[in-house]
């Protein structure tokens, strides 16, 4: 049984975002832990990241979400431990007017393919990225890439509740790491 690492934005994910629901719902997922969820500090989110994906048995599948799509770039290239693969919604564009100045540090994201399988989920009336923004960068890190509509940032804001759609892509991204 594949291991799961939830990997909030700023704010850590409250209790209706749907990575609070799974974690909930589904023993196999934990959340990784830096040391803010509000000041969020590159340096300690990845070295939180890799602590977190360290202690699984076997290499785990990150299911990231804004801030820490672009958390997961960095970390892939810097990591001491390796993921099987990584869920990566609604990815924060750093040039937009939403994008908070605490997390100018993750901005630069790293060039190039992430090492593992990894699926770009997006939503076309997203304030802090536009579709066009995820799909570059899907195609740059070797993601697949996935629309699913008009949803906001894929938050608790957005009524998702369990979000079913976004546990049949991480389903569908398990099958493709067997």
């Amino acid at each position: 049984m594949r291991e799961i690492i939830t990997v909030p934005g700023i704010g850590g994910s409250g209790e209706t975002h749907w990575q609070s629901r799974w974690e909930t719902a589904d023993r196999r997922i934990r959340r990784f832990s830096p040391s803010s969820w509000d000041q969020p500090d590159l340096e300690d989110w990845i070295e939180a990241l890799d602590r977190a994906v360290g202690q699984a048995e076997a290499e785990p599948l990150l299911v990231a979400h804004s801030l820490s799509c672009l958390l997961v770039a960095h970390w892939a290239r810097r990591a001491r431990h390796r993921a099987s693969g990584a869920l990566l919604v609604a990815p924060p564009d750093p040039r937009a007017a939403a994008y908070p100045p605490e997390a100018a540090g993750f901005a630069e994201t790293p060039l190039g393919a992430l090492p593992f399988p990894s699926l770009v989920v997006a939503s076309s009336d997203d304030p802090y990225g536009s579709l066009d923004y995820a799909r570059a960068r899907a195609d740059e890190w070797g993601s697949q890439f996935t629309n699913i509509g008009a949803r906001g940032h894929i938050n608790g804001a957005s009524g998702l509740g369990d979000w079913p759609e976004g546990r049949a892509a991480l389903a569908a991204l398990e099958v493709r790491l067997r």
